[in-house]
């Protein structure tokens, strides 16, 4: 088929057939339109897409399958110092990117109800940024630390004076027992 006849196929202008082969979306076998291929590309890439155009006696043929970008079973996760948009465009490039307009806005759709519900959830604060619970956690361990750092100057002139073993011993335990006890009821940390 050449491109005259192609146009009058789809309905379109010469001129139109001369563009889309321009920018690559028809493909020649020899001097040969190859009908099947074009319409393949056609289709990808045509902003409104492509009805279903056959050459007479070819009958319709089956459409392609719609996958997922990701399959369901999969987790996405957003990685530290990354945001959504980052780790959106990290998995389309993963996953290649080569889809037709229809899945594109589809794929789009399901990427803005995602982002949606993970807004929705950091303000209802089912989920907490990772950033945020390291930086909690490192605060309670250095409360930690300093207290019992401070045990020994606190504590070590009434120790002094104790004179077994058993003395010494149930002290410190009750030392320990008091600023942990201590370290507790200050609460702030990640649950605040």
């Amino acid at each position: 088929m050449n491109q005259s006849e192609f146009a009058t196929l789809h309905g379109v202008s010469r001129k139109t057939v001369t563009k889309w082969k321009e920018r690559g979306w028809l493909v020649f076998a020899g001097n040969e339109l190859d009908v099947g291929a074009s319409n393949a590309l056609i289709a990808k890439y045509r902003r409104d897409g492509l009805e279903v155009v056959t050459q007479a006696g070819q009958g319709n043929k089956g459409g392609q399958k719609k996958t997922s970008v990701t399959s369901t079973s999969k987790r996405v996760t957003v990685n530290a110092g990354e945001t959504v948009e980052q780790a959106t465009a990290r998995i389309l490039i993963a996953t290649g990117a080569n889809m037709t307009i229809d899945e594109a806005k589809r794929v789009k759709e399901n990427y803005l109800a995602l982002r949606e519900q993970l807004e929705y959830d950091r303000e209802s604060r089912q989920v907490v940024a990772v950033e945020d619970v390291v930086k909690a956690v490192g605060d309670e361990y250095a409360k930690v630390r300093s207290r019992l750092l401070a045990i020994p100057s606190e504590h070590a002139p009434r120790i002094h004076r104790l004179k077994t073993v058993q003395e010494v011993q149930d002290a410190l335990h009750g030392i320990i027992v008091e600023a942990l006890e201590e370290l507790t009821r200050d609460g702030g940390g990640i649950n605040a």
